[in-house]
């Protein structure tokens, strides 16, 4: 079971280093507004997000599991405490570096996806300011009572003629 352990935390381990890389092209495409690029990132995201939960799952499984065995874990155990209670000294080393591996993985994905966030308002906001130019949006030097823009449009078409 442990050695079930070590290599589902080092699927995660991949699976975050794929997404990782995946939130750096995701930004290229956000600098550049590559539409295309974006949504092909978006899918193959959400296909590694559905191994992160099947993978997650298996952890908390074996985690269980092995918490049963052993009557002095339990759920509320630190990771490396639990993984202290491997078998041999060898598998507890590979335990401690996949589990430092997961932690700075899943930071740099955190990060990526916050500053991912960012570019994606700044590009809906250059997206918004261009429609609004376009159609002859002005914004009022005033807020409406919600904290909003007021947003004023021009008519430039008439429609009924």
């Amino acid at each position: 079971m442990w050695q079930t352990l070590i290599d589902t935390l080092d699927k995660l381990g991949e699976v975050y280093d794929n997404l990782a890389a995946l939130g750096e092209k995701k930004r290229s495409a956000l600098v550049v507004i590559d539409m295309k690029s974006l949504s092909n990132i978006l899918d193959a995201e959400q296909l590694l997000t559905a191994k992160i939960q099947k993978l997650e799952q298996k952890r908390l499984e074996l985690l269980r599991g092995l918490s049963k065995e052993d009557k002095t874990l339990t759920e509320s155990t630190r990771a490396k405490d639990f993984y202290k209670k491997a078998p041999t000294s060898a598998d507890e080393k590979k335990l401690l570096q996949l589990h430092d591996r997961l932690s700075k993985n899943v930071e740099r994905v955190v990060t990526l996806r916050n500053n991912n966030q960012i570019l994606a308002q700044c590009a809906l906001d250059a997206v918004q300011g261009q429609l609004n130019r376009l159609s002859g949006a002005a914004v009022e030097p005033t807020y409406s009572g919600k904290g909003a823009g007021v947003v004023t449009h021009q008519k430039n078409f008439d429609f009924k003629a």
